[in-house]
């Protein structure tokens, strides 16, 4: 059982100033908001992979937001890879790669609530380099929740040592 639910702020939550959102205000279960801003998303070779000013942010309590582009947004083909994750909102997550990299997923069918998403690309900020309006983004500590840091986004954020239980 988590300890937070998005109700209310803990008093060890960095407290958020005018323009900033705080990941303990984002609710559980989570929600997805659409994003009208510019992304962009690079190999590390520098390839453009994705390009958009379409996507979906998945807001969780505790976790920086994840962000979801289209299939359109992708210039490249990206390779299915074996594996597969379980998310008890979402549902059933597939891997992709890129140069024998993986770097981002998606799921197919998602849950009702997530329709939305149904077979957008979410990609891991610590594998490629994530731009939101021309601002690269910080990875999400631990890459299990895949979440991007932008400068608006204020936390301590869930996947930082000792953060199992939030």
């Amino acid at each position: 059982m988590w300890k937070y639910q998005g109700n209310e702020r803990p008093n060890f939550a960095i407290q958020p100033k005018p323009g900033e959102e705080s990941v303990w205000d984002y609710p559980r279960p989570p929600a997805a908001v659409a994003d009208r801003r510019f992304i962009e998303v690079r190999g590390k070779d520098g390839v453009v992979l994705a390009r958009t000013e379409q996507s979906i942010r998945v807001l969780e309590t505790a976790s920086p937001p994840t962000f979801y582009v289209p299939p359109q947004a992708l210039l490249v083909e990206l390779l299915a890879v074996q594996g597969s994750s379980f998310c008890e909102w979402k549902g059933r997550a597939s891997y992709f790669s890129y140069n024998g990299e993986r770097l981002a997923w998606r799921y197919d069918q998602p849950s009702e609530r997530f329709s939305a998403i149904d077979g957008w690309y979410s990609f891991y900020a610590s594998v490629a380099d994530c731009f939101v309006n021309g601002v690269q983004v910080q990875a999400q500590t631990g890459d299990f929740y895949g979440g991007w840091i932008t400068p608006e986004v204020i936390g301590p954020f869930k996947g930082d040592p000792g953060t199992s239980g939030w």
